[in-house]
């Protein structure tokens, strides 16, 4: 049995690499692994959050499920940043779009998270903590955008704690406010990053609009974002 600081990631260190995608679904994270990483050794089963590492274009790129909410996100990315010695995560999630000239599976990098969360009150900063994204993994995906001639939007995103609000006005007032999408884990990892010191992107793709009767299966959420896991791949490949 391999002892580690962690009840959640049950791995030796050298098995996960500095750089890691997470997706919401461990599912996707198989998905990810299987059809783009080479010869990829599965490092982690523990809840079934499998985790994986392999080689991309000659480096050594690791990718793990997460689970869905700040609470579950923080606790794999607290855990990789301190453990594992992870430098940079980058998030691959599915999003609810907020804008009219928005549709399924558009690609979203979020440069900032508006949030109804309350995690970075555990920091004890007499303020709001602003959840951004690392300027260099941001700067190196929109570049890696404008080489695919990618059609991608870059901005405010909103982190909600609530999948079922019962305040029917959010997204209404979100598009007001000029935030892209609705998703539940970004402002969480730009807060885990800032607090262990390390690097955090989150990278989305549109599963469903918030104003139209559009949205994708299950299965298309698990296998259909090709897009962005190719761009935060190719990111995650520059930032090594």
């Amino acid at each position: 049995m391999i002892s580690t600081p962690s009840a959640c990631i049950v791995a030796e260190k050298e098995k996960v690499a500095k750089v890691v995608l997470m997706p919401g679904d461990p599912l996707r994270a198989k998905y990810i692994a299987e059809k783009y990483l080479e010869n990829p050794e599965l490092f982690n089963t523990v809840r079934n959050m499998y985790g994986y590492t392999g080689t991309y274009k000659g480096k050594r790129i690791s990718v793990m499920g997460s689970g869905m909410g700040i609470p579950s996100m923080t606790l794999y990315a607290h855990e990789l940043y301190n453990f594992f010695d992870v430098d940079s995560i980058i998030r691959v999630g599915s999003a609810g779009a907020l804008r009219d000239d928005m549709k399924v599976r558009d690609v979203v990098i979020a440069m900032s998270a508006s949030t109804n969360s309350k995690f970075d009150v555990q920091y004890g900063f007499p303020g709001t903590l602003a959840p951004t994204a690392d300027f260099d993994l941001l700067n190196d995906a929109v570049s890696v955008c404008k080489e695919r001639e990618a059609s991608v939007k870059v901005g405010n995103v909103f982190t909600t704690d609530v999948f079922y609000n019962a305040d029917s006005n959010i997204p209404s007032l979100c598009r007001d406010l000029g935030m892209l999408c609705v998703e539940m884990e970004t402002a969480g990892i730009y807060w885990e990053a800032v607090a262990s010191h390390k690097k955090a992107l989150s990278i989305l793709s549109i599963s469903d609009h918030m104003f139209r009767h559009e949205e994708l299966t299950a299965l298309e959420r698990q296998e259909s974002f090709d897009e962005m896991i190719e761009i935060a791949l190719e990111t995650a490949w520059r930032s090594l």
